[in-house]
């Protein structure tokens, strides 16, 4: 329908389930989106894979990669750096596809400097309460490490207003379909649909 890509910036407390909606979009989305890989220096969960979930780095290349101005954004989250390569979220723009950033509070804002089209959605839990027990279940993380991360939530809750738009992610099915609505909103932007007009026009 147009030759434009569309971006979405996608924000949420840890333990919101912002991984498994997204992944739920692309299962729809298919080879019409790509969901950008995200730069870190923390350290490889349990079942993730090196270039799926991140690129795992050391702080010293993290930091070369700044210096050397390939990112398109980055925040420190806790003690980690965490971070967005510019060059394959141009490229894949370029190509008209949808780019799916799923990056920190402080880089969401870093990214509309530059891309100021772009979509922001902040996934939000039902509440405090299942965010914490959401953590827990995991396993990944110490009491201390859990205690860290709610007051972070806290931190960034405070800061969703600075978003377009709020999803609660307290049944997957209806998050899954609310990020999709908003995707289908965006390529139907005047925008994005110029050439459409142009050409009906040029076949009157």
């Amino acid at each position: 329908m147009n030759n434009e890509g569309l971006l979405l910036v996608v924000s949420a407390p840890s333990g919101c389930g912002k991984d498994t909606v997204i992944s739920k979009v692309l299962e729809q989305l298919g080879d019409k989106a790509m969901l950008s890989v995200s730069m870190t220096t923390r350290a490889m969960r349990p079942g993730e894979k090196e270039g799926v979930n991140y690129f795992y780095v050391s702080v010293d290349e993290f930091r070369k990669h700044i210096e050397n101005g390939d990112m398109l954004e980055y925040a420190t989250y806790g003690s980690n750096f965490y971070g967005t390569p510019i060059k394959p979220v141009k490229d894949k723009l370029k190509e008209g596809k949808i780019v799916i950033l799923i990056i920190e509070v402080e880089g969401g804002g870093n990214v509309k400097k530059i891309f100021p089209e772009a979509k922001k959605i902040f996934i939000v839990p039902p509440s405090m309460q299942v965010l914490e027990s959401r953590l827990r279940n995991r396993a990944t993380d110490s009491d201390e490490a859990i205690k860290e991360r709610m007051q972070i939530a806290l931190t960034e809750l405070r800061r969703a207003e600075e978003y377009d738009y709020i999803i609660e992610n307290s049944v997957l099915e209806d998050a899954v379909s609310d990020v999709m609505s908003i995707i289908r909103a965006g390529q139907l932007e005047i925008s994005k649909m110029k050439n459409k007009i142009s050409e009906v026009i040029t076949n009157a």
